[in-house]
């Protein structure tokens, strides 16, 4: 029988709308986040997870409530499910980025222009950074379900992103082939034994009527 973990992205903010950076700032859900966390719930709940793991920022945190409300679980809260830390892009759209900070803007474009080339923007976190903390967290998340069991796990776009990379063993580049999540996307992973190896079973499912080409945070 297989493992299954749940990756799941926050709904959609202000922020996201706006296409300003979040990083590590606290920005709650917006109406549609809302209404997009309330659709994903009952999609989710459908699958008897057996724990919702979530990021500490309230994005995360508020879309974690509503699925734990329709799985009648409680959320485990963890800073390591953050999404990068931008440093000082963050609130930032690009153009605004690049009037603030043209010196820092032209390493980040000349980088790549992703977050996963963000350690090029001041106290920003590199990849190696977020996957430090990403990877150990999820990697418990899946060795505590037993055969049959499902789990969740509610954080954010590029981090998400580069996390499940590596615990699927891809190489990095293939980042820039792989569509950040939506707004209350899930990719979906799983293993039949420890040691066997993690398998992507399904990526970016929505719920019904749902979804967010944002990307930033």
């Amino acid at each position: 029988m297989t493992r299954t973990l749940i990756l799941l992205r926050h709904g959609q903010t202000a922020w996201n709308a706006e296409g300003r950076a979040q990083g590590h700032t606290d920005v709650p859900l917006d109406e549609v986040g809302r209404a997009q966390a309330a659709a994903a719930a009952p999609v989710i709940a459908a699958l008897a997870p057996v724990f919702i793991r979530s990021s500490d920022l309230a994005r995360a945190a508020e879309t974690a409530d509503s699925l734990a409300v329709a799985c009648g679980l409680r959320v485990a809260r963890d800073p390591r499910l953050r999404e990068y830390d931008v440093g000082e892009r963050a609130g930032l759209t690009i153009p605004e980025f690049a009037a603030a900070f043209p010196d820092a803007h032209a390493r980040w474009a000349a980088a790549g222009g992703s977050f996963e080339n963000a350690d090029s923007v001041a106290g920003a976190e590199s990849t190696s950074d977020v996957l430090a903390r990403m990877l150990p967290a999820l990697r418990s998340a899946s060795s505590d379900l037993a055969p049959g069991e499902t789990g969740v796990v509610v954080g954010h776009g590029a981090a998400l992103r580069v996390a499940l990379l590596a615990l699927l063993g891809w190489d990095a580049s293939a980042s820039a082939n792989l569509r950040t999540l939506d707004n209350c996307g899930w990719a979906t992973v799983d293993d039949s034994a420890p040691g066997d190896g993690v398998r992507l079973a399904a990526y970016n499912r929505v719920a019904p009527d749902f979804t967010s080409a944002g990307s930033v945070g």
